[in-house]
């Protein structure tokens, strides 16, 4: 039986929430476009064109999910280092789940993950002016009470499906843009090591030997991780010491199957 468990709310921030959008992040820009808010925060319950990263898209059944974008205007940050704007939205994201479950860890570049599922990605747009960042849109889509995925997208998971009881969504997305002013806070008093190093102690697959693919040739090869370094180029060491650097989407992790998942959460927890 699904119910809702009752959380001590955050702060209340100042969202607006649609009903239905083609994409948050578009009506983000073309709503806000002039806007001098530190953050602004667009939410709706459906979009009809849901974007991820490159051609992909998002799939999130009506009134389930959270769906939302942030809008901030980081002149401060240098061209060269924002992708730390990326570490600051992801970590804002993990803060937010730990109070719900363990098992939460970053991606590289955007997403989160529940051990080897799913539960999160974000698309981030920047626009730049005169050789700064004028605003950068992080538009998220977060798998909250859905619990039937349609799409063929291998491994999504939902927050409900993880702790077995249906989420107030609004309560959580207050939580995350708590979180986010905290580390955005950061950012802007000039703390690029702790964030990054918080970052880097939340990467998925951070300890060992794991298997990548070469997106461009399709080869396949065990690494590490290294860092992320503040542009966002992934720095990896194969076993016999040669160092690797990948931008985005030009590795990805090799993915356990689903028969793969299920033998590992049969042997670390002892049930399915």
């Amino acid at each position: 039986m699904w119910f809702f468990k009752k959380k001590q709310k955050a702060p209340q921030w100042n969202i607006t929430w649609l009903d239905e959008v083609d994409s948050t992040n578009d009506y983000m820009r073309q709503q806000n476009a002039t806007s001098n808010e530190r953050l602004c925060v667009v939410a709706a319950d459906f979009q009809r064109k849901g974007r991820g990263q490159g051609s992909n898209t998002w799939e999130s059944e009506a009134g389930k999910n959270l769906l939302f974008s942030i809008m901030t205007h980081p002149t401060m940050v240098p061209i060269r280092t924002q992708f730390l704007l990326s570490m600051a939205g992801a970590l804002a994201l993990k803060q937010a789940l730990d109070a719900y479950t363990d098992g939460i860890s970053l991606k590289w570049p955007n997403d989160v993950y529940w051990n080897d599922c799913k539960i999160s990605g974000t698309l981030i747009e920047t626009s730049i002016a005169h050789g700064h960042i004028k605003d950068c849109v992080f538009g998220v889509g977060l798998n909250v009470n859905q619990t039937q995925f349609r799409s063929d997208a291998p491994n999504p998971i939902s927050l409900a499906q993880i702790v077995g009881y249906e989420i107030d969504r609004r309560t959580l997305l207050n939580d995350i843009l708590t979180a986010f002013d905290q580390y955005y806070r950061w950012i802007e008093n000039g703390q690029y090591a702790d964030l990054s190093a918080c970052y880097h102690a939340a990467l998925y697959r951070r300890k060992g030997f794991h298997t990548y693919r070469d997106t461009a040739t399709n080869e396949t090869f065990e690494a590490a991780i290294i860092e992320v370094e503040d542009d966002g180029t992934l720095v990896l060491r194969t076993p016999d010491g040669h160092i690797r650097e990948a931008q985005f989407k030009a590795v990805e992790h090799v993915l356990p199957t689903p028969t793969e998942r299920k033998n590992e959460q049969t042997k670390e927890y002892g049930k399915i």
